[in-house]
């Protein structure tokens, strides 16, 4: 690993995509998002009206005609074959916009959901569920976190799946039985969204932990599922995309829905948890970037007290910090990936780790600032600021809270100084 060569620049095919990413998103994507999210409160907030319908696919299908589609497929034939680093960059841009992701068919936790389907699922499955969601003609829902049990710890998840004996006590029976409720289940409010990969408990308490769970793939419209209600993020239903929380009471699933088979969860999850944790960083320091804009902006624009803004109190010092926060967080991000690209999970974890608590509080920071800078219209619908700063305090908690990977980065560190195995 030391022997690489780590280069985290810009390669020469990455610098024209990242170009024309960057003129989209400016031209095309920013002008209608104002459009699009005013009509989420026309009419029944969980589904599509047409405006909408046209400004998202009329994006989508100017993004794949201009071949812009699909970045995210790292080392397959199926993308374009980029690595994470150069990934990175491309990330980065879309994550300046809220319809960014999407517009390119790199949203999550769509992505995770198809990395899962590429690497893990049977050709019937890829034919069923993967081919659509890279055409982007669905959604999906990737399905964990459990209301009565501490998800950030994911040996408690304990939704029942139990494989039908036919009636004969066998346990042979060609189907999977689930049962339990899921809460903070991201995108499942969304109309399109037809596919949940579920984390579920098939092993007893005499198995080892890490091998009592199993990952299921299960149609939206099973019979027995139910979606209780939408999770509310600082008071705020984020319709029409959604967290809710869901019921399951009976569900049955073919057998052959099963993931490589029982007690092989974890691994998936964390084939899975990896790219997707870094995606999510990359759009932060995007976030990042465009918080630092517009506070740069407002700062030369408007005075107070007989000067532009920026020439009062520590304002130098606030957009001097946000400048070499938003680097030291890039190459930081940029290091995970490389290391994701040197094909080790083991060695690329502590990274991700890092990044994963760095981005959101490095972006949440400026974007406060920002915030603060604009005065009350900061934290007002005439700037995407307050809706961006939201979703990144909310970053802190998905795909694991800071203090859980925090604990895996301390681990790391005290592992190289003593030969006790950290509990």
């Amino acid at each position: 690993m030391s022997e690489a060569v780590m280069d985290l620049g810009v390669s020469p095919r990455v610098e024209e995509l990242r170009a024309r990413v960057a003129d989209m998103i400016d031209r095309e994507v920013l002008p209608l998002e104002e459009e699009f999210l005013a009509e989420v409160s026309v009419g029944d907030r969980w589904t599509y009206t047409p405006r909408m319908t046209e400004i998202l696919e009329g994006l989508k299908a100017e993004a794949k005609k201009r071949g812009l589609w699909n970045f995210w497929l790292t080392d397959s034939e199926r993308g374009y074959g980029l690595t994470t680093v150069e990934y990175a960059y491309l990330a980065e841009e879309m994550g300046k916009a809220h319809l960014g992701a999407e517009t390119f068919n790199c949203s999550a936790p769509d992505t995770g959901n198809m990395e899962v389907f590429e690497r893990y699922a049977n050709n019937a499955l890829k034919e069923q569920w993967l081919k659509p969601l890279l055409e982007g003609e669905i959604r999906s829902a990737y399905v964990m976190t459990e209301p009565d049990v501490a998800s950030s710890d994911a040996t408690n998840i304990n939704m029942s799946c139990v494989r039908d004996d036919s009636g004969d006590g066998s346990g042979d029976g060609n189907e999977y039985v689930l049962n339990g409720e899921k809460h903070w289940i991201s995108g499942a409010g969304d109309p399109r969204c037809k596919v949940y990969i579920v984390m579920v408990k098939t092993g007893g308490e005499d198995a080892p932990k890490h091998q009592r769970h199993s990952q299921i793939i299960v149609p939206a419209d099973t019979p027995g599922i139910e979606i209780l209600r939408p999770m509310h993020v600082f008071s705020m239903d984020d319709a029409p995309h959604g967290h809710m929380h869901m019921r399951f009471t009976d569900v049955r699933v073919p057998v052959e829905n099963l993931l490589l088979g029982e007690g092989r969860g974890f691994e998936i999850s964390q084939g899975r948890l990896g790219p997707g944790r870094i995606h999510h960083c990359m759009r932060a320091i995007g976030q990042a970037e465009l918080a630092l804009k517009l506070m740069c902006k407002r700062s030369i624009q408007r005075e107070a007290f007989g000067k532009p803004l920026a020439q009062l109190g520590a304002n130098f010092d606030i957009i001097a910090d946000a400048r070499m926060e938003i680097e030291q967080a890039r190459l930081l991000c940029l290091k995970a990936a490389w290391m994701m690209d040197q094909g080790d999970p083991r060695a690329a974890a502590p990274w991700i780790h890092q990044i994963k608590v760095v981005a959101p509080l490095v972006a949440l920071k400026i974007t406060d600032d920002a915030m603060q800078m604009h005065g009350g219209v900061g934290i007002s619908q005439d700037t995407p600021l307050a809706r961006q700063w939201m979703h990144l305090r909310t970053l802190r908690f998905a795909d694991g809270p800071d203090a859980v990977h925090r604990r895996q980065v301390a681990r790391t560190e005290l592992k190289k100084h003593t030969q006790q195995k950290m509990t």
